[in-house]
This record gives structure tokens, C-alpha cells and sequence, in this order.
């Protein structure tokens, strides 16, 4: 590079000398009068090298070459979509200046994104008093589920510290659904990073926020099934919705399950036989017993994702329950990732039976 930009000025003599010491164009302008002459430059062609490394410093830099977006190609992914809606919007719209209305309006929108982006998802559309998004993309997460109806919950508190203007704290009612959907690019005139989400979930989702009571998150069956016991649903039985083809059955949330394994929560309680584990347990067990022996011992069983470590711990501990041991489980998040002692707080909260 040096040696093109030399040939420019009508040096390329000291092409060679400049490459061999190391100097390119992000060095030249540093370089002194006396740097110039220690490599044999003659004084007249060291001025004028000097002279046009001034003028490289003064140069702005290239403009920055920004690709073209590109048009969204439609994917089908299976996504948990959840729809919020603002209770009472219109009446408050009616008593409310519209200023002070798009005012709060807007404290309602940041109040749900907050929470969906708490939970790593996506706003996906703003709907007048009414608010979208969606779990499972652009990035699909193992318990998109449980993160919607977390962010449910969370979205319902924040909303809840917002005031009308007779001091009652607002109300939203939520629905959420999954289900596989096509996703592309919105060729509507939303913002450019929305993405169009077509299938029956949007639709589900919708029609149960439409069904719920004030304060209430309902999901579909679908949804239920992939909370496993992780959640205290109670069946609000089956409905038919406009455009839904078959009849959904309906769940309301009613709260967290604390002190549960996620592993014991997402599955089965009849679990197949455990196969090819035996140096782990064997490991596993030799120190239990140097445990009894009063030889306190720690296992650490790391792994990839689903390779099996949880259904090993279950194992070892169902291996030994005929002596009753004592089991202290304490579950890390990565949605409290900035609270400290998260595990330790969910553990002594479940043991104390705090509500």
C-alpha cells in the first residue's frame, strides 16, 4: 500500500527502504526529519516526504461502505406469542386530554418492553392501546414458553405501578399461544426491524387476551404443555374462537411453582432407565459414602446442554433415598443474572414457605 502511495508523489525510489523498517501509511505521518535521514533520504525528498505525510494526516478517512439491507426470507419457526392489552383505554382516552393520554400510552408501551426484553423477547408490533411479541425469535430459546409467561408476570407489575389520572393503577389482560408460524419480512409500513408473523398463534394469542379477566394471563394448551409443572395453571376449559378452526382448551395462570427442578417440572415423572452412566454414578456414590464417613466431598458434573446431567443427579439421588438424605437444590437464571444470591434467596423463600 505504501509503495502505490509513494509512486503517487514521485517517490517510489524509497519504496523499498520504507518497507524494510516496517513503516506503512498509519506510521508515515509520525515519522520525523531525523527518522527520514537515519534510512539515507536525501534532504530535498525528505521534505517533500514530510510535506505529503502531513497532508495523509489531514485526509479524512473513506466513507464506510454500508451494505444494502436485504430482504427478510420467510422462515418457519415455532414461536410463543403474546399479546398485552391496555384495560379500560378507551374510556380513559375520552376523560383525558390526548396529550396526557399519548403520554401515558407511551409509559405503557416502555412498561412492556421492559419486561418482554427482561426475558429476551421481541416486541414485535404496537396496536393502539395493545402491545405484541413473540419468544423464539430472531433467537429461539430451550424454555421460550416459561420466558413469555415470566415476562407476563413481570409486564404485569410494571403496568401495575402506572396510575390514571383518578390515581387507579392500571390494568392490562394478557394471552399467549404456540405454535409453528411463518416469519418475514413486514411489508407493511412498520418500523424496518418488524418482522411479519403469520399462523394460527398470533390469531390464539389475540383471541385469549381478548378472553381474559383484568390482571389474568391465559395460555393454550400448547403453551400449558410446555410449561410442564414449572407454573399452577388452573383449566378455564375449551373455547371456540372466531377463525380458529378447533376448539382450544384454556388455561389461567396462577403462579410460579417454587423449590421444583426445572428437570423434574419439564418432564415426565416416569422416567426411562438410565443407560451408560455407571463410572458417573460410581463416582458419584464413592463420594456419598466418604460424605457419611464424615469426609465432606464435591462433585461437579459439567457437560453440554441435554447431554444428561440433570437426569444423572436424579438418579444418585433416587439411588440413595432409602437413607433420607437431606437435598438442597439451588437453581440458577440467567434472567437474574444482576440480582445476587438469586439461588440462595429462591431456596430459603421455598423452604420458609413465603408466599
Amino acid at each position: 500500500m505504501i509503495a502505490e502511495w509513494l509512486k503517487t508523489h514521485g517517490l517510489s525510489a524509497y519504496a523499498a527502504a520504507l518497507e524494510t523498517a516496517a513503516i506503512d501509511l498509519d506510521v508515515l505521518p509520525d515519522l520525523t526529519d531525523a527518522d527520514l535521514q537515519q534510512l539515507g533520504i536525501p534532504l530535498g525528498d525528505r521534505k517533500r516526504l514530510l510535506r505529503a505525510a502531513r497532508q495523509l494526516r489531514d485526509e479524512p478517512p473513506p466513507p464506510e461502505i454500508v451494505p444494502s439491507p436485504q430482504a427478510r426470507e420467510a422462515e418457519r419457526r415455532h414461536l410463543t406469542v403474546m399479546f398485552c392489552d391496555l384495560v379500560g383505554s378507551s374510556g380513559l382516552a375520552a376523560q383525558m386530554d390526548p396529550e396526557d393520554f399519548t403520554r401515558l400510552l407511551g409509559e405503557f408501551y416502555d412498561a412492556s418492553r421492559l419486561g418482554i426484553e427482561a426475558f429476551d423477547g421481541k416486541v414485535g408490533k404496537l396496536l393502539g392501546d395493545g402491545v405484541m411479541a413473540y419468544f423464539g425469535y430472531p433467537i429461539a430459546h430451550e424454555g421460550d414458553a416459561e420466558r413469555a409467561v415470566n415476562a407476563a408476570a413481570d409486564v404485569l407489575t410494571r403496568v401495575a405501578a402506572l396510575r390514571a389520572p383518578d390515581g387507579e393503577a392500571l390494568q392490562i389482560r394478557i394471552g399467549i399461544a404456540t405454535g409453528l408460524v411463518v416469519v418475514g419480512e413486514d411489508r407493511g409500513e412498520g418500523r424496518p426491524d418488524e418482522a411479519q408473523v403469520l399462523g394460527d398463534a398470533p390469531n390464539l394469542a389475540a383471541r385469549l387476551q381478548q378472553l381474559a379477566e383484568p390482571g389474568s394471563v391465559l395460555v393454550a394448551d400448547a403453551t400449558r404443555r410446555l410449561l410442564g409443572a414449572i407454573f399452577e395453571c388452573e383449566d378455564r376449559g375449551l373455547h371456540s374462537f372466531k377463525g380458529i378452526p378447533q376448539s382450544v382448551r384454556v388455561w389461567r395462570v396462577v403462579k410460579r411453582r417454587e423449590g421444583l427442578s426445572r428437570f423434574e417440572a419439564t418432564r415426565s415423572r416416569q422416567l426411562s432407565r438410565l443407560i451408560g452412566r455407571t463410572e458417573e454414578m460410581r463416582t458419584l456414590l464413592d463420594l456419598w459414602e466418604r460424605a457419611k464417613g464424615g469426609q465432606g466431598s464435591v462433585g461437579l458434573l459439567c457437560g453440554e446442554a441435554g447431554i444428561g446431567k440433570s437426569r444423572i443427579s436424579v438418579a444418585v439421588t433416587e439411588a440413595i433415598e432409602a437413607e433420607q438424605p437431606i437435598v438442597i437444590r439451588y437453581q440458577c437464571s440467567p434472567h437474574h443474572a444482576n440480582t445476587p444470591f438469586f439461588p440462595v434467596i429462591s431456596e430459603l423463600t421455598a423452604a420458609a414457605g413465603i408466599e
